[in-house]
């Protein structure tokens, strides 16, 4: 009977397979290994980072151009007063106007801002420094001008020049005759502008140089003079805006409105 030998040999083959079925494992790792080192390397990115917020500031509001109210009234200013586009000052500033200005008023307020046509315009300025009667300016005595180095002393064309001015204009006559004697010709009241109220001087002066010299010496005795305004070679100063120097102005079509051959001074 063959029966045994079935048995035996059906046993020992089926011994033998599970060794078979090892190498096969064993091949099949093998080629993933092959395969994962020799598949390319992703590089990963980096992530960007975000870009934080920038922030937004608001922009000053522009000034408004509307016409201004009626005007009911005229008032002077007390001090120098900033003029803005509204209401407050988180408007626009627009100019400052010096002490003794007399604007035309509308009657208009908004809380503490009173509102006054500038040029036909409605501006607005603080209410407290605004009055029906012109403040008068301190003048400086004579002695105090003396005391700073200024002459007080009448010039030979004193008598003519002098009559109908303010004395703080007289002042500024005196001083700058005294300083610059190659100066022979002024100009003093007249019909126009503030020449008529007696508070302007120009000086008329025979070379440039000449010029810039007297313009530099009524700025830098301003405090004593009682000086608020310098115009020459088309350029203005004031006492209000003195930080910013001198500034330009527009081309007004001749030498002498340009103010190339005077320097005209404007007072208290």
């Amino acid at each position: 009977m063959a029966w045994p030998d079935q048995e035996t040999g059906s046993a020992a083959s089926a011994i033998s397979r599970p060794a078979a079925n090892s190498d096969a494992v064993a091949q099949s790792a093998d080629r993933v290994e092959a395969f994962s080192r020799s598949a390319p390397r992703v590089k990963l990115e980096a992530k960007p980072e975000k870009k934080k917020a920038e922030k937004v500031v608001a922009p000053a509001p522009e000034p408004v151009e509307v016409a201004s109210s009626e005007i009911v009234d005229h008032q002077f200013m007390t001090t120098a007063l900033n003029v803005w586009s509204g209401p407050g000052e988180t408007f626009t500033l627009l100019d400052v106007l010096p002490a003794g200005t007399k604007v035309p008023v509308t009657g208009e307020v908004d809380g503490d801002w009173a509102e006054i046509s500038y040029d036909g315009l409605s501006r607005w300025v603080n209410a407290a420094y605004l009055t029906d009667e012109k403040p008068q300016p301190e003048e400086e005595e004579p002695e105090a001008r003396v005391a700073s180095g200024l002459s007080d002393a009448e010039c030979p064309s004193g008598s003519s020049v002098e009559s109908g001015l303010s004395s703080n204009a007289i002042a500024v006559h005196r001083s700058v005759c005294a300083a610059f004697p190659q100066v022979t010709s002024y100009g003093g009241l007249r019909s126009d502008g503030e020449h008529s109220q007696g508070l302007a001087l120009d000086i008329m002066i025979p070379d440039s140089s000449t010029g810039d010299a007297i313009a530099e010496y009524v700025r830098s005795n301003a405090g004593s003079l009682g000086v608020s305004e310098v115009i020459w070679s088309q350029r203005i100063w004031t006492v209000q805006r003195s930080s910013e120097g001198w500034r330009g102005m527009e081309d007004r079509g001749s030498t002498t409105a340009n103010h190339y051959d005077h320097v005209h001074v404007k007072v208290f």
